[in-house]
Parts: structure tokens; sequence; C-alpha cells
């Protein structure tokens, strides 16, 4: 007689009961029966049946979701365990945390831990293809831009057609002209082990009393946050490769999260001195054989060491035992659409549910960092001077007001000057400056018409060297027109204010000797792009760079002597309750390149405030005098780490849609004791990517359980299709 019989006398397998998260925000989780000849367990990812798809999905712990459970007779059977290791409990817990903290979905979560599909099927090889050198019979524009582009490439076709910009047609058409050839790749390769005594470098006491500690905590095998604060060229790198080779020699896994693709190639430079071997990598300019290949070698425990951007954190690691957070303090770790979490406090959190150290390494640590640090919860290493003879920097603050650049030009005399003296000595410089592309801003001379997006409130940014107006916000770009488009004036359009390639025109003209280049996103834009620019530096190739953000860390470079930082005023412009500290930051970090060596290093501040207290701290070398008043003031506001705040984004197509849902959002707000909400109202960025945006935030005390709080609030409030409701705990950008 069958185990179960349901109303309709139909038979029914005897299994268990398991609660499943698909991979799909629309859907929570579901119920589904375990039969007994399958073996799966808590974690195992699975395939189920869910109408007539099939779809993947992990089996879930009990009690995690508190909804009643689904009939029994209504059950359908799991279809398949996928062959990867299970999802291990710390990870589990980590996505419940995530979930719930940044008031986010389990399913959006749980796809960045399954974030190679490739890697839930079997082995063997694929077919890639390459440049054969071949030069196809028919050479179309869209086929000779396609091979220039794929110089040295090698990938799947839609790989291919997406690093050339074009159809997946174009390069199917060249696969069959000869023009690209195929490869066949293994899946699965070989991954060579981390030698954690291929080289012992020398350490300075300071370095190595910091090393200590972090070793014994890699030892002892439990949870512990430790803030490694190093000055720039202070060696924090070599100290934290110690605690990296004691935990190789203690048999576990290490994830070293880094902010910016551009800084991984130098990293795995300094990696493979080190111990022999780069280590795997994990970003998103990796091709799918390659995540495959890392994801599944991470899961299996073959791979012993990861360096990758903040999506890393979410790899499934056998038998994790460091985290080490570089550049701990840069707001590119937080992540600012989808699942808008911070990963910075999410390596903490790992740490926390696995038990492993977590290293969060900067030379200029987050307020937050250094709060935890004063009340004990982390412990601080401190690491005050350079390595070996080199000493930091002298810094100066140049008053625009009184050194004035000639009219037209954005470099002050007394930097001008600095710049020819270091060309004389054969030194390299850096100028700073945070702004991509040529100008800000391009308008019409004869009627004031601006240029801006289409489907943003940002105006176009002009990018000489490749001739186009863009759109930093929504990636829309256009060719520059010839005549305005209001009045229809030739030659009437004008850049308006410096961007780092504008500043790289005026160094070509005022000192035509000089050999420049230019280090942004747009020129970095890949690990090979990078590896290409610390070549060319180090090999003295190049004279002055002018770069954003991305060349202020990391990048070690002993002939870089001088740093001028051309609107050091920008940054604090803002209403950005982070931008005092978020300019100190960057002009600090930016500093910190010059005089790495035994070359003693110089760096100029140009600004118009030179007795801001940013400025003046930076000058004096007050580093802990401007983060003392900066933590003050945020005490007495109640903002973050004193207090809590919360964001919300409404957003639609249709702007009266947009407004009537902010405000009813905001006429629903609860009525809690040290909670305020402010809003609705239209968000800085009032368009993005062509919907409307409204934003309220929250402010609340520590005390208050906010996300309980915010969950019933919005959660009882329905919408029209359109509106879409977006949460940011914890916000970093007010945009």
């Amino acid at each position: 007689m069958p185990p179960y019989i349901d109303r309709m006398n139909r038979p029914k397998p005897a299994g268990k009961r398991v609660r499943v998260i698909l991979l799909t925000q629309v859907i929570g989780p579901l119920d589904y029966r375990l039969p007994d000849w399958m073996d799966a367990q808590v974690g195992s990812v699975v395939v189920v049946p869910l109408g007539p798809r099939k779809m993947v999905g992990v089996i879930w712990d009990e009690g995690v979701f508190g909804d009643e459970a689904v009939e029994e007779h209504r059950l359908r059977n799991l279809l398949e365990v996928v062959d990867v290791p299970p999802i291990k409990t710390g990870l589990r817990r980590l996505v419940d945390w995530v979930a719930d903290y940044y008031l986010s979905n389990h399913a959006a979560v749980l796809r960045m831990v399954l974030s190679s599909s490739a890697a839930l099927s079997a082995g063997g090889t694929v077919t890639e293809y390459r440049p054969s050198g071949v030069e196809p019979a028919r050479l179309t524009p869209q086929r000779a831009a396609a091979l220039d582009a794929l110089v040295d490439a090698q990938g799947l076709v839609r790989e291919l057609a997406d690093q050339a910009g074009v159809s997946e047609a174009v390069i199917r058409g060249l696969v069959k002209a000869g023009a690209l050839e195929p490869v066949t790749v293994s899946i699965d390769a070989p991954f060579v082990a981390p030698d954690p005594d291929h080289d012992h470098p020398e350490l300075s006491d300071l370095q190595e009393a910091a090393a200590k500690v972090m070793r014994d905590a890699v030892k002892a095998g439990q949870f512990e946050p430790i803030v490694l604060d190093g000055v720039t060229g202070s060696g924090k790198t070599e100290t934290y490769f110690e605690a990296v080779a004691e935990a190789l020699k203690n048999g576990k896994q290490v994830l070293v999260l880094l902010p910016e693709i551009a800084l991984t190639q130098p990293f795995l430079q300094r990696f493979e001195a080190r111990f022999g071997v780069e280590p795997a990598t994990w970003h998103s300019g990796m091709k799918q054989s390659q995540r495959r290949c890392v994801w599944r070698g991470v899961a299996e425990g073959r791979v012993q060491v990861v360096a990758g951007a903040r999506s890393a954190l979410f790899l499934p690691f056998a038998n994790p035992g460091l985290i080490v957070v570089d550049e701990a303090h840069e707001i590119s770790f937080k992540q600012e659409d989808g699942v808008r979490y911070h990963a910075r406090d999410v390596a903490v959190m790992r740490g926390k549910f696995e038990g492993f150290p977590v290293v969060l390494a900067s030379a200029t640590p987050a307020l937050e960092s250094r709060h935890m640090v004063s009340i004990g919860r982390y412990k601080g290493l401190e690491i005050p001077s350079r390595f070996g003879a080199a000493k930091m920097p002298r810094i100066a603050a140049i008053d625009l007001t009184q050194d004035q650049p000639e009219r037209g030009h954005w470099i002050a005399p007394t930097l001008l000057k600095a710049l020819e003296e270091r060309l004389e000595r054969g030194e390299q410089s850096l100028l700073f400056l945070n702004r991509r592309g040529y100008a800000p801003l391009t308008l019409c001379r004869n009627c004031g018409h601006r240029f801006e997006c289409p489907n943003c409130t940002a105006w176009m940014v002009e990018h000489r060297l490749v001739r186009r107006l863009a759109c930093h916000h929504c990636g829309h770009v256009m060719p520059p027109p010839d005549a305005c488009p209001e009045c229809c004036a030739e030659d009437s359009l004008v850049p308006c204010g410096p961007g780092v390639e504008r500043i790289c025109d005026e160094v070509n003209r005022l000192l035509p000797e000089a050999r420049t280049i230019v280090a942004t996103s747009d020129t970095l834009w890949s690990p090979e792009k990078a590896a290409e620019f610390v070549a060319l530096v180090e090999n003295k190739a190049v004279d002055i760079i002018i770069g954003t953000q991305l060349v202020t860390k990391g990048y070690h470079f002993p002939e870089l002597t001088l740093v001028g930082v051309i609107d050091a005023d920008l940054g604090l412009e803002g209403g950005d309750l982070r931008a005092a500290e978020r300019t100190f930051q960057q002009i600090a970090q930016a500093a910190g390149r010059a005089g790495r060596a035994e070359k003693p290093g110089e760096v100029y501040i140009q600004t118009r405030n030179p007795s801001h207290p940013v400025i003046a701290a930076l000058v004096d070398g007050d580093r802990d005098g401007f983060y003392d008043a900066e933590t003050e003031q945020r005490r007495r506001a109640g903002a973050p780490p004193f207090g809590r705040f919360a964001a919300i984004i409404i957003s639609s197509e249709d702007e009266r849609e947009a407004i009537e849902a902010a405000r009813a959002v905001g006429g629903s707000a609860p009525e809690v004791e040290g909670m305020h909400v402010y809003g609705p109202a239209p968000a800085p960025l009032a368009m993005l990517r062509g919907r409307h945006r409204q934003r309220l935030l929250v402010h609340a005390q520590r005390s208050v359980e906010l996300q309980d709080i915010m969950r019933a609030w919005l959660g009882g409030l329905e919408f029209p299709r359109g509106v879409r409701i977006g949460v940011d705990v914890d916000p970093y950008s007010f945009l």
C-alpha cells in the first residue's frame, strides 16, 4: 500500500518536506518534497519544477521563514541535486543577515552566491575564439572595427561581441570567414598552490609587531575584526601578507578584497613575488569559463587565495580562514544598486558567522571603523611611519585667490614651477583631479544652451579623446554636434570647467617636452590596461600622470616625487554628510603617492579656502585632530556611527506616479520615538535612466529597531506596477 493517499486517491511517494529558495525575486521560498531515493541536505543546490519550467534553488534551513507550510498533497518532488558542494552553514547565515539588514530579498542575495550559472554544469571543455591573423575576403566596417577591438582577445562568441560592441552575427561571420579561429579550453583548469615560504620579506619592527598580532589571530581560528592603520608607504600589504601566509600554512582559504579592478595587476605582481604564483581573481571582467573555474575551485577547496572585487565576498569558500579588505575606507565597496550592501561590513559579518579574523587595511580608515576600535569592538594596529628610508611628503596649500593660474588655465604658477623642476631632475609627477573627461559641462556661448542627458538630470560630460559627450550616470553617449541644437549657431560650443583631459592638454601646451598619460576608469578599464599603465610609469616612459581617484591608492612608483591636487574644494561643495571625510581621504591618498622611496616627496593642494578644516588638517599633518573634530560633529548630529540613516527611493517612468507614490510612503510613515522621516522630495538626480525619482530619508537612534519598523511600514503598501521602491540602509550616496 502506498505510504500516502490524497483525497483523489493518487499515490504520493514518501519523502521529506524541504524549503527551497529559488533564484527569482518574484516568488518567495517554496516547499517541495525530497524523495527518499534522493540524497540532499540543507544547503544543497537543486533543480525544482515551477509550473512547466525547471528552476535552480537551494534547500534552506527550517524556521528562517515564518509563513505557513503548504499542504502535503500539494508538494512536488525535487527533480535533481546539482553536483556542487552544498552552501555551508556560515554562508547561509550571511545570506539571512544581508537580506534582513539591507531589507532585501533572499533570492537577490542568493544570486550573488550562485553567481556563475556555468559552475552548476558538469565539467569538460568549451570552444572559444581568437584572431587568426587572416583578413576576411569581405571586410565590412563592422568587421574591421571588431577585429581592431579584439587584437589580443579570446572568448565565447557573445563575450567577443560584447567586447567589440558588435552583434553576435558579426562575430560568427568572422569565424566563418576564418578571421577568428577556434580554441578548445578546459573548463576546470588546475590551480597552483601559493607557497607561504617562497620569499620572506624583511619587515620593520613596527610591521613585525602588527604581523604577529594578525598571525596569532589566524592561528586561533576565531572571529576577530582588526583595523590595520598604516600611513601610505608603510608596507601594509607586506604586513598582512604574513597573515595570509599563516592561513595557508594552516590549510585555510583567503580572500583579499580590492576596491578597483585597476588595482588588481599591481597586487598580483606583489603577491607573486611573495608567494611564487598569482592568486585566483574574481571581477566583472572575467570570461564565463574563468568564472566557472574559480567558483568551483573555491567551493571544492582547490583555490586557496582569491583577490577580487566586492562580489567575491559571496563566493562559497570551503574552508575560509581570513578576509583582508584592502583600502577598506573606499566608497566603491558600497553597492549602489540591486542589494545595496557595504562589502566592508558584510566581510566582518562573514568572519563572525564562520569564525575567522577579518583585516580592514587602510591609510585613512573610515570614521566608523575608527569608532569601533575606540569602543573596543575592533582591534587596532598602527604603522605610523613609512618603510625604510622613505619619509612622508611635505604638504603645502596654494591659495588660488593669491596665486592665480593664467586666464583659461588651471595650474597655478607655483605648481607649474614644481612640475618644471621635476622634469629637469628626471622625476615623475601626479596631477590629481577627481573629474573624468575634458569638461563637466558644454554650453553654447550664443544662446546659453547646456547639453543635458535625455535620460537623467545630469550634464553631458565632454570626452575629447574619443570625441563624444557622455552621461556618467546612465552611460548615454552622443557625438558633439557641429552646431548648437537650440540656436543652430556654428562653432559656438564651449567647454566649462576642467576634467583630467583638459588638464592634460594644458600640461602639453605649457610643458611640451613632458610625456603625459591620463589615468581614469575610461583608460584603465581592465587589469591588462592597468598593467600597461604600470609598466609605462615604472619604465620611466611617463613624466606626468593626470588621474582621478583611481590612481590615488595602491600604486608604488619610486620616481614619483610631486603630487598636485588641482581642485581640492571640489569634494567639499556637496551636502553629503561624509563630504569632509571623503575629501580628506582622497587627498591624503593622493599625497601618499609622493616620495615613497629614498627621494623626498612634495604635495601642493590648490584651494580657494586654505583655512578649511580639511585643508588645514592635511597641511599640518593633523589626521587625528581632523577625525576627532569630525567624530564630535557626527555625535552631535546623531549621524553614523552614532545614529542610523536609511534612504527610500521611489521611481517611475511617469513623474506624477512617482510623486503620488512618494506621498503615500511619506503619509503612512509611523510615528516612532527616536526616529524621524524627512521628505518626500525630488532626488538631486531627479531623473535617472529615464525614471523620475523621489527620496525620503529616515534618521533614527541606534536603539531603534529600524529594519523591523521599515519592513512593516513598506510591506503594508501597494503601488502601481510601474513604481519601484528601493531601500538603502546606511546610504553613502545621497543623489
